[in-house]
C-alpha cells in the first residue's frame, strides 16, 4: 500500500491517539509535536519520505536530538512517540515492517520533586485571616482541596458540584485515561468547600454556568491557568516561591506516607497506573529522613 501524504498521515495519527488510545488533549499535542520533529528530519534526509522510515533513520533522528542537548526525558518521550507511530503505520499497512520494535531509549532520570514540609504546608493553608470576598473563598477552597486530596489541577477543574459527597468526605474524580476514582478529604477542606459553595459560588452563577464546582469571575468553569496563578499567589504570600502547583500533589503524597499511609492506598488516591510511580515518594521521605539525621545527630 502506498504511503499517503504527510498531512493525511498526521491527521490519521492524531485521530488514532484521541479516539482509539483515548489520550488526553495535552498528550496528543505532545505526540503530534514529536511527530512534527520526526517528519522535519525525514524530509531533510535522502530519500525524503516517511515510507522509507527504518531503524537507522529513527536512531539518527534521536542522535541528532541528543547532540542538540535535548534532555533525557525529552528523548525518552520522542522515542515512545516514534514506537507508537511506526506501530500505527505498520497496522495501517503503510510500512512493510515496524522499525519501532528495534528502537530502545534510555530511561529518563527522575528527579525528586520539591515538596513542603508539614510546617510550611500549615503556614500556606492557615496563614492570614479567613477570606470574606468571593474570590478569596474560592481560592482558599481550591488550595485546601488540592492539598487534601493530591488531585491534579486538571482533575480539580473538571469537578462538578455533584462530585462532592459531604457526608462521606469524598470527591469523585475523572483522571487520566478517563478512569474514575474516589478520593477522601478532611474537615478543613470540607469547611473551605462549604464556605465557597454557600457564600461564594452563588454570587458568580450566570445563565449557562452549568454544574462546575469551581467558577471563574464570569461564571464559567475555572481554567487550569487561573488555578496555577491562585496557587502561586497563596504560596508566595507564605514565602514559598520555588514550588509549582503540582508540588501540592507531591506534598500531599509525601505527607501521607510520612504519616504511615500504605503505599497502595496512596497509589489509589493519586490515581497512578503503576506503583513504581508512587514509590518515588518513598525516596523523598527517606531523603528527608537522612537530612534530618545529619542535622540532628552529633556523629552523623
Amino acid at each position: 500500500m502506498a504511503f499517503p501524504e504527510v498531512e493525511v498521515v498526521v491527521a490519521e495519527f492524531g485521530r488514532y491517539l484521541q479516539v482509539e488510545r483515548d489520550l488526553s488533549p495535552h498528550t496528543v499535542r505532545a505526540y503530534l509535536g514529536d511527530l512534527a520533529s520526526l517528519v522535519a528530519y525525514v524530509e531533510s534526509a535522502e530519500p525524503a519520505r516517511l515510507g522509507a522510515l527504518d531503524i537507522g533513520v529513527l536512531r539518527d533522528w534521536l542522535g541528532e536530538l541528543h547532540g542538540a542537548g535535548k534532555a533525557r526525558a525529552t528523548l525518552a518521550r520522542r522515542a515512545a512517540c516514534a514506537r507508537t507511530f511506526t506501530a500505527f503505520c505498520y497496522k495501517k499497512g503503510w510500512l512493510t515492517e515496524d522499525p519501532g520494535l528495534l528502537l530502545g531509549s534510555a530511561k529518563a532520570v527522575r528527579e525528586l520533586p520539591v515538596v513542603l514540609d508539614q510546617e510550611e504546608a500549615r503556614a500556606v493553608l492557615d496563614g492570614g485571616p479567613p477570606p470574606e470576598d468571593v474570590r478569596g473563598l474560592r481560592d482558599r477552597a481550591v488550595v485546601e482541596l488540592l492539598y487534601a486530596t493530591g488531585i491534579r489541577v486538571s482533575e480539580l477543574c473538571g469537578l462538578d458540584v455533584d462530585d462532592v459527597d459531604r457526608e462521606r468526605h469524598t470527591i469523585r474524580v475523572l483522571g487520566k485515561g478517563r478512569k474514575e476514582r474516589t478520593v477522601p478529604f478532611g474537615l478543613p477542606a470540607l469547611r473551605a468547600l462549604d464556605a465557597w459553595c454557600i457564600r461564594g459560588r452563588p454570587l458568580w452563577i450566570r445563565e449557562g454556568t452549568g454544574p462546575a464546582l469551581f467558577l471563574g469571575v464570569r461564571g464559567g468553569r475555572l481554567d487550569q491557568g487561573t488555578v496555577r496563578r491562585v496557587v502561586h499567589t497563596l504560596l508566595g504570600a507564605a514565602g514559598v516561591t520555588d514550588l509549582s502547583p503540582h508540588g501540592l500533589r507531591h506534598t500531599a503524597a509525601t505527607h501521607l506516607l510520612e504519616g504511615g499511609a500504605d503505599l497502595r492506598a496512596v497509589q489509589e488516591i493519586l490515581g497512578h497506573a503503576s506503583l513504581a510511580t508512587t514509590q518515588l515518594y518513598t525516596h523523598i521521605s527517606i531523603d528527608r529522613l537522612h537530612s534530618s539525621y545529619r542535622q540532628a545527630h552529633p556523629r552523623a
